[in-house]
């Protein structure tokens, strides 16, 4: 019976990293939407603007090295962004980019570390939400559930609730908590906005575990926009 649960969750499992890179543009996409949006609302601190000369050319050397798969130049360069300018958006900026191209390479450990970073240091909460977002993708991939949620349980922007709704439900439905798993897609597709594709793949997930996503309300006090 254990092995055929074993076996039931690698499946999902693997769909679930198949539909990651299917739609892993768009989705990045819309992430990287949001935070610039909440990056703008919050505005740059002055001290930022003073350094933000330096810390774009070193941003501008990691994503060069990253351009070049020399993912070690690329960690040196962050690790100086860091040190310098870990206050700056580009040093933030700088450490998502390191994480992806460490994670495209098989090398989850030094992705956790990079995103780790952002979701606890970041001075803007836009880019803390997205790191916490693919970095609790990762801890998916390694079966770390419990982990997986604490990331997306973790104060987020209104901007990303529906995302992280979104997230917590594949991790439901891979742990075989289906009336979870519906009610976190439920909330996603509540708070993304109509026709949309994100919504559109929500609505799927739905479907798949029984449930008609024209019967579903908006929520109190607002919804998805038409």
């Amino acid at each position: 019976m254990a092995s055929h649960l074993d076996l039931e969750e690698q499946e999902q499992l693997d769909q679930l990293k198949h539909f990651w890179r299917t739609y892993g543009n768009l989705i990045t996409g819309l992430l990287i939407a949001a935070a610039a949006a909440v990056a703008a609302t919050n505005g740059w601190q002055y001290w930022q603007r003073t350094q933000s000369a330096k810390a774009s050319a070193l941003y501008d050397e990691v994503e060069r090295a990253v351009q070049a798969g020399d993912l070690a130049r690329a960690e040196q360069g962050l690790g100086d962004a860091r040190e310098r300018y870990g206050s700056t958006l580009f040093a933030q900026q700088a450490a998502l980019l390191v994480a992806q191209a460490a994670a495209d390479k098989g090398k989850p450990d030094t992705a956790k570390e990079a995103l780790a970073w952002v979701a606890d240091k970041a001075s803007d909460e836009g880019y803390q939400a997205v790191a916490r977002l693919r970095l609790a993708a990762l801890h998916v991939e390694a079966k770390a559930y419990d982990e997986a949620l604490k990331q997306l349980n973790a104060e987020m922007p209104a901007a990303f609730a529906a995302l992280a709704a979104d997230r917590r439900g594949d991790i439901y439905n891979l742990q075989g908590k289906k009336s979870e798993a519906k009610a976190e897609y439920t909330k996603a597709w509540q708070g993304l906005e109509e026709r949309t594709d994100y919504r559109r793949l929500v609505e799927v997930k739905l479907t798949a575990l029984g449930v008609d996503p024209k019967t579903l309300g908006k929520p109190e006090g607002g919804g998805a926009k038409s």
